[in-house]
């Protein structure tokens, strides 16, 4: 009986470990690897099908809020222009009589003051549509309408909304002085029923370790002409690793901040212009941008060159180096210089 008693014993403890080694599992088992899941997907940057769930966290792109593009004028009588430093990228493409007009796009930011707002072009629709953006412009060519309408864009007319949303400041005059919010904008975007949360991932490759170019040429100095009216320059900073920018000779600053106008990143596209036959006979432009392109891309005082290829107008423009690699791009704002094809474009 003393030998049947010790047995049971045994076999009660061993139960009883066996009980205790479960539960240990089961507590490792419901507190860790549903943990550890969860931050291997963010560190590989898996995507489900609906979303993107970035890799890295990139100050310059993040968050779900939509981008905004605004058409803003370029004329000299519209400087300096409002929020331009704020902008995670801007596009500057030719538009009629020489001058340009400049396209910053927006992303999560609370801004008073945008502007001088202008009318649209149609060409400037692609950028604004690889970018998921909404698109705000004051007035629109008769080509660009009618694109806004085929393409179904996400557009605010600043002509046709309340002058409380989009208002004439004193300071400068007419057609040159019309600018607006991003409240403002969210509140029409709202009404109109558009979408302003926005899971796409950016148009640029961008990366949190410094991207330096070694085997780039130098590029201190870039010079952009456009045409023989309009220049654009850019020179280096090397204490804050920012390119400052110019316009015919004049150096650009913010128009309330006075803070001077940089970028970290600029590229270069050539893309052939030419002039529409329309209807109103005013010089406007077209322009061959479906397709590969040469460019540049340049940071942090060097430059390498590159392709630009863009499958179709709603498509994202991709970028690669001459080896056929997406090229890295620093965390940091861009310039988007659509240039023409011929301009002499100087970097030294």
């Amino acid at each position: 009986m003393k030998n049947r008693g010790i047995k049971y014993l045994i076999i009660i403890l061993i139960v009883l470990v066996a009980i205790a080694a479960i539960l240990l599992v089961l507590r490792i088992t419901n507190n860790k690897p549903e943990q550890r899941v969860e931050d291997e997907i963010i560190s590989l940057g898996i995507d489900d099908g609906k979303q993107q769930i970035k890799k890295e966290n990139i100050n310059i792109y993040n968050g779900i809020d939509r981008p905004i593009a605004v058409m803003i004028d370029n004329h000299k009588g519209a400087w300096p222009q409002a929020s331009l430093n704020e902008a995670y990228l801007v596009y500057e493409i030719i538009v009629e009589g020489g001058e340009t007009r400049l396209m910053p796009i927006f992303k999560g930011k609370n801004l008073n003051k945008i502007g001088p707002v202008r009318s649209s072009r149609h060409y400037y629709l692609d950028y604004a549509l690889e970018n998921d953006a909404i698109y705000v412009h004051y007035g629109w060519s008769p080509q660009a309408e009618a694109d806004i309408k085929t393409l179904k864009v996400n557009n605010i007319n600043g002509i046709t909304e309340s002058s409380k949303d989009f208002w004439r400041v004193k300071d400068k005059s007419a057609p040159h002085n019309a600018v607006t919010n991003t409240n403002n904008i969210l509140n029409i975007s709202n009404s109109q029923n558009y979408r302003t949360t926005s899971n796409d991932a950016s148009v640029l490759k961008y990366t949190q370790e410094e991207v330096n170019l070694e085997e780039g040429k130098t590029a201190n100095q870039i010079t952009i002409p456009y045409s023989t009216l309009h220049k654009v320059s850019y020179t280096y900073n090397k204490e804050t690793k920012k390119y400052e920018r110019y316009q015919r000779g004049q150096k650009q600053i913010d128009w309330d901040t006075k803070e001077v106008i940089s970028t970290k990143n600029i590229i270069i596209t050539f893309a052939k212009n030419y002039e529409l036959d329309d209807i109103e006979d005013k010089d406007r432009q077209g322009l061959n941008n479906i397709g590969t392109l040469k460019g540049y891309y340049i940071t942090n005082g060097k430059a390498i060159e590159i392709t630009c290829t863009k499958n179709s107008r709603k498509e994202k423009t991709i970028y690669k180096d001459l080896a056929g690699n997406i090229i890295n791009v620093n965390d940091g704002n861009t310039y988007i210089q659509i240039c023409p094809i011929d301009a002499k474009v100087e970097i030294e």
